[in-house]
């Protein structure tokens, strides 16, 4: 485990060692871990896992970032790397988290091209009556029974079911109006690139041409892919994962705004300010205060499935 602020960062949720088998997915059911916890998983993020969470019965109030929302039997939720996330599950809960390294999503999805931007946001999805729904609810049940089992080609089998699951879930990703679940074309690959790239250098601050010369393309065809892919610049992605991990720290640590400024590489405050105010239209000491009063556990944003509207 490590730490950014006081926002906790595990393998797997409560586990301070590495990661526990040598094979790049984990799958277990929710009771599993959270009835060791009270059925409460506090807020904390992964880096370098992407989780897929099934509820079959029960219900769970879930946190991303600043946001909450309701998760109920038939949903599906996936959580993509850093995103802080937490959980309070009824007790009755019954269904499986399936935690997966993102090498073996990169496989996966090799041939998924379109839909790889879909994996960067978390989204809440509903299973319906339809044969389809059906058949991700048989993969998971399989996926489970699969993982915990020893039998001839084990590890075929486990990666064709998760296939299935994440087809499944990239398709109705990309059906939601939001930016980031636009088809992402035939630089689909580059634009992965570049946000695991942003990932990587973000606190450093690094200019959009510094970007795309690692990509070995131009930042015209950088700032291109962007905006085909999520209607936004290069620029404009990584003013909004600084802003991001801002409000991360003003809402998960108690460090000061000076502190704050100086950890997500400002070396002067009042510029950090001005930055934060221009991209939230309020000052980081009131968007702290609102995260205080409540503001923070509002639902809105969070991409929802619209066969759950």
């Amino acid at each position: 485990m490590t730490t950014v602020g006081a926002v906790p960062m595990y393998k797997l949720y409560g586990e301070h060692d590495n990661w526990p088998t040598p094979e790049m997915v984990h799958c277990e059911s929710i009771a599993a871990r959270s009835r060791l916890h009270n059925w409460h998983i506090k807020p904390h993020q992964h880096t370098g896992l992407f989780q897929i969470l099934y509820l079959e019965r029960g219900s769970a109030r879930i946190q991303l970032d600043d946001r909450q929302r309701m998760m109920h039997g038939d949903h599906v939720l996936m959580v993509p790397q850093i995103c802080i996330h937490g959980f309070e599950f009824a007790q009755d809960t019954v269904g499986h988290v399936v935690t997966l390294a993102y090498p073996l999503i990169n496989k996966l999805s090799r041939q998924m091209s379109k839909g790889l931007g879909a994996l960067t946001s978390p989204s809440l999805h509903a299973l319906g009556d339809d044969q389809e729904s059906a058949c991700i609810r048989m993969a998971f049940g399989a996926l489970d029974a699969e993982y915990r089992g020893s039998a001839p080609h084990r590890d075929v089998l486990i990666e064709a079911l998760l296939g299935a699951i994440l087809v499944w879930l990239t398709r109705h990703a990309m059906e939601m109006p939001s930016g980031m679940q636009r088809e992402a074309g035939r630089g689909a690959r580059h634009f992965a690139r570049f946000c695991d790239l942003l990932e990587e250098h973000y606190l450093r601050h690094l200019p959009v041409v510094q970007y795309a010369k690692q990509l070995g393309i131009t930042a015209s065809h950088l700032n291109l892919l962007c905006r085909q892919t999520v209607g936004k610049s290069a620029l404009e992605l990584i003013h909004e994962r600084v802003l991001l991990e801002a409000k991360r720290s003003l809402v998960y640590t108690s460090m000061t705004i000076s502190e704050v400024s100086y950890a997500i590489g400002f070396s002067d405050p009042a510029y950090f300010t001005r930055f934060f105010k221009r991209g939230t239209g309020c000052s980081p000491k009131e968007f702290r205060q609102r995260a205080v009063d409540g503001i923070s556990t509002t639902s809105e944003g969070l991409p929802v499935d619209s066969h759950m509207q």
